[in-house]
């Protein structure tokens, strides 16, 4: 098998997990996040950032790799791992997630979707098959099949219809599928119906995969219910494979998402918002461009181990961001990434500990602050 997982405990009180999920010689302990490297790289950071901020895997996009530089051009580079110097595991996705992002710049029908590049506007066909043979020749460890995700709103009969695509999808996909030493997963959809999500996760767990994706969450639809669906999918999965939310979230989703029984994670949040001056720390979020941190001698969280808070004020910190030097990116970026990192390590002792209930209750105070200028 080319991805194994361990259930080492689970909350009683919540319903939250810690395991093991071991792929190509990699221990990835869980809950876990994933940070995101869209096109071969998190931005602004390299594999030893990634590293020392204690990641052991992460994303990267089929469908943006697909375009530049192309799987052909990877696969000549001996694949993602070396391609990117990066040693730990690597999921990719399918380009669902731009079915639904792009969908004016696509047409779907039931053999797969065409878009037009949003680079030059050239015409390029998805389907199961070529989707899992660009991720065979990428040389990832996790692939997802191709899905179609609907937006919040979707009505039943839209989100039915993306139903039977995805689970037609994913039966092309095993059959299409031809490298052992990776882990084909299958999606799960169903929109904000109840019934739906448990009628999607019988069909797509039947097809016996390594592990499972929640999709077609976090699309619109409030945190609220967005939390009462990852639930519901995830207490409709198998307890022995891992369970992935694709795109989620916030701090606040991921510890109340680790309550409903998910075990994986992922979201451009951490990099995206630390690029735009906005940093989560154990107080609670900061706008590192406020006036209030001109002359601030402190660390941006004095919690925190990571390079960034070891080393540099918010007084420089905000210079940096405020003249527009490249290290501003750089050093947030770090620093958001190491704090997704540590809470899910935060998460785990809980459960493992017995007091996931009372660290969760803990941390969804403490993340919604946002600290005052």
């Amino acid at each position: 098998m080319p991805l194994k997982f361990r259930l080492l405990a689970t909350d009683s009180e919540t319903g939250a997990r810690a395991g093991v999920v071991s792929v190509r010689g990699v221990e990835i302990e869980t809950p876990c996040f994933m940070p995101v490297g869209t096109r071969a790289t998190v931005k602004a950071l390299d594999p030893d950032d990634l590293r020392a901020a204690g990641a052991r895997i992460i994303l990267a996009n089929t469908y943006h790799l697909y375009l530049r530089p192309g799987a052909d051009t990877v696969a000549a580079m001996g694949g993602l791992h070396r391609f990117m110097a990066w040693d730990g595991a690597i999921l990719t996705d399918s380009g669902g997630y731009q079915v639904l992002s792009l969908a004016e710049r696509r047409a779907i029908d039931d053999d797969g979707v065409t878009f037009q590049s949003h680079i030059d506007g050239a015409r390029c066909r998805f389907t199961a098959e070529s989707v899992v043979e660009t991720q065979e020749a990428l040389g990832s460890d996790i692939i997802i099949p191709l899905d179609e995700c609907p937006p919040a709103g979707a009505s039943q009969d839209d989100v039915t219809r993306a139903m039977r695509r995805t689970t037609a999808w994913l039966d092309r996909s095993i059959a299409a599928k031809r490298r052992e030493d990776q882990a084909l997963f299958g999606v799960v959809h169903g929109g904000l119906f109840e019934d739906l999500r448990r009628e999607h996760a019988a069909e797509i767990t039947a097809r016996d995969r390594p592990g499972y994706t929640i999709g077609g969450l976090s699309v619109g639809e409030s945190p609220d219910i967005m939390r009462a669906m990852a639930r519901i999918a995830a207490t409709a999965l198998p307890i022995d494979k891992p369970r992935y939310l694709m795109g989620v979230g916030t701090p606040e989703d991921l510890v109340a998402c680790v309550a409903a029984g998910v075990d994986m994670f992922d979201c451009v949040m951490p990099t995206r918002n630390a690029r735009n001056g906005m940093l989560f720390t154990s107080a609670g979020r900061v706008q590192i461009k406020n006036a209030a941190y001109a002359r601030d001698e402190k660390p941006l969280d004095a919690t925190c181990d990571c390079g960034t808070c070891r080393r540099f004020s918010r007084a420089y910190l905000r210079h940096l961001f405020m003249v527009g030097e490249i290290l501003a990116m750089r050093l947030l970026t770090i620093h958001n990434v190491s704090f997704y990192l540590a809470l899910m390590r935060a998460a785990r002792r809980a459960i493992l500990d017995g007091q996931y209930a009372t660290f969760m209750r803990d941390r969804l105070v403490r993340e919604a602050n946002v600290i005052p200028d």
